[in-house]
């Protein structure tokens, strides 16, 4: 296989002509052809050769063959030979994402932003658009997809389905939806990449790598659905516990329990905005709290030992390490994020009073001089982790944010991995180079999975 940049353009001839450029007839080893068959996405189409004396490597397309195939737009592309006489033009990438309004502007909703930045940056290398479920046709597998022009609008163009789909739809209830299951089988079944196939429940993560001897010594002790008995055992053992929803986000519905041998237990959460502290004299009082909160089978809750983070001004601080598969199929850390929380808070998150520091900020701070080891120690286990939980899942995934804690013996823990991290931590001024390079990471394994990408012997 040979794989090449060029120029695309259009010409308004309307047969199935392509007029080739000597340098590019030669780099996609076409000289002598009289005929090729091209493909975009999941169009191919067969096209007469007319070789073109020009300077670079130029491939110009007669209307007809345009029309047909559904291109978008002229401009700098990859072309990658395939079997004797067949050229494809791409990658076609997807973006699936969905939004709660119609609004022309901003129809992804919140995640627009980062839609536009992906369609931005990716533009210059390949053929890139955001699109919903509702705008597949699956009759005659085409998408109306969201392109971005060059004055940053979106456009509406219709495309043969792409060559690889990179999965952010926003909602965990839509995921789980026979329409939406539906839609990534229909995907798979016609061998297109879809990354990342869906968000992760925390139980699926732990069981995962409960039984893996490598990566087990970094999740803290959990236990899925627990009873009255199991949550008192923790608290026995380790006198703090996190108590949180399998399916939840944000720090949504979790609760800090703590055992003081002399005072009684004590449980913190977030009520309406605010932090919320209780004081029980026994633990029967306790359950029967949470019990009437979330009934009396307690389902659908982790309970997982507490740890006594490092801390900063009496606040503890985790990290959000950001992960992506490269160009080359690996793993590697692009951002980290440190976050502070709130006083009084139950978790880091910036939406529940937390604060965003660099990893640098935080780890001088609790470490000193031993800083950059820690962080570098650090770094190497979540590689570790997300390699892990990589070769347990039985769908590709290229991307994973972890919410990872140090303890003051300088043990790394990891709490929770998602499939769909937010980018909060790209806001923080020291930390916008990393939310680029994060969308590079993105635009490079697409390249990677749609084969338009050298790949190393």
């Amino acid at each position: 296989m040979s794989l090449t940049f060029c120029n695309v353009h259009f010409t308004q001839q309307p047969q199935r002509v392509v007029y080739v450029s000597g340098s590019l007839m030669k780099n996609l080893k076409l000289s002598g052809k009289k005929s090729v068959h091209l493909k975009f996405g999941g169009e191919r189409v067969p096209a007469v050769i007319k070789p073109i004396n020009k300077a670079g490597k130029h491939l110009y397309l007669a209307s007809g063959i345009r029309r047909e195939m559904r291109i978008p737009k002229a401009g700098g592309v990859f072309l990658r030979s395939l079997q004797e006489g067949e050229v494809q033009i791409g990658p076609l990438i997807g973006v699936l994402s969905d939004g709660p309004t119609s609004s022309a502007s901003s129809p992804f909703g919140s995640r627009t932003g980062f839609i536009k930045q992906l369609l931005r940056y990716g533009s210059k290398r390949s053929y890139i658009f955001a699109f919903t479920p509702r705008d597949i046709n699956w009759d005659d597998e085409s998408v109306n997809g969201f392109f971005l022009t060059e004055a940053g609008n979106f456009v509406r163009k219709r495309v043969p389905l792409p060559d690889v789909v990179y999965n952010r739809l926003p909602s965990r209830r839509a995921e789980v939806t026979s329409s939406i299951t539906q839609l990534r089988e229909r995907f798979i079944r016609r061998r297109i990449p879809f990354f990342n196939w869906s968000f992760f429940n925390k139980s699926d993560v732990y069981r995962m790598l409960e039984k893996d001897q490598i990566v087990n010594r970094y999740v803290p002790e959990s236990i899925m659905n627990p009873s009255p008995e199991q949550i008192r055992d923790l608290l026995d053992r380790h006198s703090l516990i996190y108590y949180k929803p399998n399916n939840g986000s944000l720090g949504n519905g979790i609760y800090r329990l703590s055992k003081q041998s002399k005072s009684g237990y004590y449980a913190r959460y977030r009520k309406q905005g605010r932090n919320v502290l209780l004081r029980f004299s026994s633990f029967p009082s306790l359950m029967r709290t949470l019990q009437s909160r979330h009934g009396r089978a307690l389902q659908g809750y982790v309970a997982q030992q507490g740890i006594r983070l490092i801390e900063i001004d009496s606040c503890p601080i985790d990290f959000r390490f950001h992960m992506h598969k490269n160009g080359r199929n690996q793993w590697v850390v692009v951002g980290i994020g440190a976050k502070k929380a709130g006083k009084g808070s139950v978790t880091t998150h910036l939406k529940n009073g937390g604060s965003l520091l660099t990893p640098e900020q935080a780890l001088n701070r609790a470490f000193g001089s031993r800083a950059e080891e820690v962080l570098r120690n650090a770094k190497s286990v979540a590689i570790t982790l997300a390699e892990a939980i990589e070769i347990h899942h039985q769908h590709l995934i290229g991307e994973i944010g972890f919410d990872i804690g140090i303890d003051k013996e300088e043990k790394i823990w990891m709490f929770e991995a998602n499939a769909k991290p937010g980018r909060s931590i790209f806001k923080h001024p020291s930390l916008r180079a990393e939310g680029r390079a994060s969308v590079e990471h993105i635009l490079e394994h697409c390249l990677y999975l749609s084969k338009f990408r050298r790949r190393e012997a």
